[in-house]
């Protein structure tokens, strides 16, 4: 791997040119909303809630009140800090006490209309560094699909792109990614997946720097090609009262998964990370119901019967 200096520098140039990009496309696929920029920083090295110390900063861009999407929210964040905290050494205890930078992109987008579906992408580098050792890095992120009211074509088309994304880097990626993503989004205190899933990776350093992130910017390409097409067809199709009802309810389970269960809200919160950019993926409105399950043969029954885990291109053979 070349220095830890120059592979941070290519890594951060390319995860903002990203980030404007996935803002100028949502803009235009709304067609009204305006994303918001808000930059920040922690190069004062503040401690917060004494908790670690952390520097850098970020810019969080936020598109709110559109005309298909009722929040999107884009952030590029680069952190710094003189120890991992616990959610990133619970299962790598070796790299306790080393200092660390983080640079990702994370984006949550939460449309207006029932049956156009939640997404979320995010990708991110990380390196632990500790003197007379060698760095440690490694690539992580990914992209899930949350639908309300699941079209089969919709669902197969989003995984047929994310699979095209991953062929070119053998033919076990895809396969081993989307099991991840799917063994991930899963809420264990509900025993339901959160959504159709897509891909999830982390950890990844195997394949060498170069390759390694020719895959990270390879799935960060690709997040528009899978999402945008499923916007155009569903923005326009009405909705009743009582879809917008179910989809604020199960707006509710991504809440759950978020703040329970989802690494980058825990590392985030636990580095004493800006809470209000880590916290811009919750929707801002949703609702819970005390028991409630779907009338049988309804179609708000239908989504139950697409979260559980498949192979969704098999549809296509």
């Amino acid at each position: 791997m070349q220095k830890a200096a120059l592979a941070t520098d290519e890594v951060k140039s390319y995860l903002l040119g990203l980030q404007d990009r996935i803002c100028l496309a949502l803009e235009a696929g709304d067609g009204e909303g305006k994303f918001l920029l808000d930059s920040w920083s922690r190069d004062d090295k503040e401690s917060l809630h004494d908790g670690p110390v952390l520097g850098g900063g970020g810019r969080s861009k936020v598109l709110m009140e559109g005309a298909v999407f009722e929040q999107a929210g884009v952030n590029f964040s680069h952190v710094t800090g003189e120890s991992l905290p616990p959610s990133a050494t619970a299962v790598r205890p070796e790299l306790a006490g080393r200092s660390f930078e983080a640079l990702g992109v994370s984006l949550v987008i939460h449309p207006k209309n029932p049956h156009v579906p939640t997404s979320h992408a995010n990708v991110r580098f990380f390196i632990a560094e500790k003197e007379g050792e060698a760095p440690v890095w490694w690539f992580g992120g990914g992209y899930d699909l949350t639908p309300y009211y699941p079209v089969l074509e919709d669902v197969v088309a989003w995984h047929r792109t994310a699979e095209a994304a991953c062929r070119p880097f053998g033919e076990d990626v895809y396969p081993r990614f989307k099991d991840w993503c799917d063994r991930y989004f899963y809420l264990k205190h509900r025993a339901e997946a959160r959504g159709v899933g897509g891909l999830f990776f982390d950890d990844l350093n195997e394949w060498g720097f170069e390759k390694s992130f020719g895959f990270l910017k390879a799935v960060g390409d690709s997040y528009l090609d899978a999402y945008l097409p499923l916007v155009k067809r569903r923005k326009d199709q009405p909705w009743t009262k009582k879809q917008r009802e179910f989809q604020l309810y199960r707006r509710g389970r991504y809440v759950e998964f978020n703040l329970v269960y989802d690494r980058g809200t825990l590392f985030g919160l636990q580095s004493g990370g800006r809470t209000e950019s880590i916290l811009m993926s919750l929707p801002p409105l949703v609702s819970w119901r005390y028991n409630w399950q779907p009338e049988p043969g309804s179609e708000e029954a239908v989504l139950y019967e697409f979260l559980s885990p498949r192979d969704w291109l098999g549809h296509q053979r």
